[in-house]
């Protein structure tokens, strides 16, 4: 028996389209919100202060090989403040450290008064603080950073919330409201549902040819019907 080519084609057309529509839609939709809310604005760049520059007087520093010594395998040392005094920060193969800048000897790790305290200070919010929980598992929005971090929240409707090194009391990332749309929205674009990061998974593959195939059997569709159109005419 022929072969339909009309009618083959126009079938396949026909449920390409309803399979792929839903996710041409959601490209559509989540494409736009990314368009239009500005990058800087979904980084979070508006709820912190940038760091004050200040001098720091060296007189009296401990000086840098003592640090070395009290933290075997140091990679890099650096001077900066602590809660407005200097510490040197060292990067070891556990993690980063302080170490009181005058007298050499490490810092305990922050106690929740002083991440309370940081935080309010690089908030640029009036929100007052609603929780802070140290946290060893990352939550879905911190899935990219491993634990341990302190986890702070300010009330507000887009839920600022900060998270600061139990180390350092440096900080990691800020989330809010119109970064979480993002991120459901950039799974929903990219297809990732697990890791939210893949932009070359299988997925998004078969969808995207599925597509491809869609717009080459509807642009078949429509010459073969101009030339049917013109054969009737004749």
């Amino acid at each position: 028996m022929a072969i339909r080519w009309p009618l083959l084609v126009r079938r396949t057309h026909k449920w390409l389209a309803l399979v792929v529509g839903v996710q041409a839609l959601l490209w559509t939709l989540t494409g736009f919100y990314m368009v239009v809310v500005h990058i800087d604005t979904i980084h979070g760049d508006h709820l912190v202060r940038s760091p004050a520059s200040q001098p720091f007087d060296l007189d009296g520093l401990a000086a840098p090989s003592q640090v070395v010594a009290a933290a075997p395998g140091v990679s890099e040392l650096r001077l900066q403040r602590f809660f407005g005094s200097p510490v040197w920060r060292a990067e070891t193969p556990e993690g980063p450290r302080l170490y009181d800048a005058r007298s050499g000897a490490p810092l305990p790790a922050l106690t929740e008064s002083q991440v309370r305290a940081e935080a309010r200070r690089i908030y640029t919010g009036d929100g007052k603080i609603v929780s802070v929980r140290l946290l060893t598992k990352a939550p879905q929005e911190m899935q990219s950073r491993k634990p341990p971090y302190w986890q702070v929240e300010f009330e507000g409707w887009n839920r600022p919330t900060l998270y600061l090194s139990p180390q350092t009391g440096e900080l990691i990332s800020r989330r809010h409201a119109l970064w979480r749309v993002f991120d459901f929205a950039w799974m929903l674009h990219i297809m990732d549902y697990d890791e939210r990061t893949d932009v070359n998974n299988p997925l998004l593959r078969v969808a995207t040819w599925s597509a491809f195939a869609m717009a080459l059997t509807g642009a078949w569709l429509l010459i073969w019907s101009f030339k049917r159109r013109k054969g009737k005419k004749v």
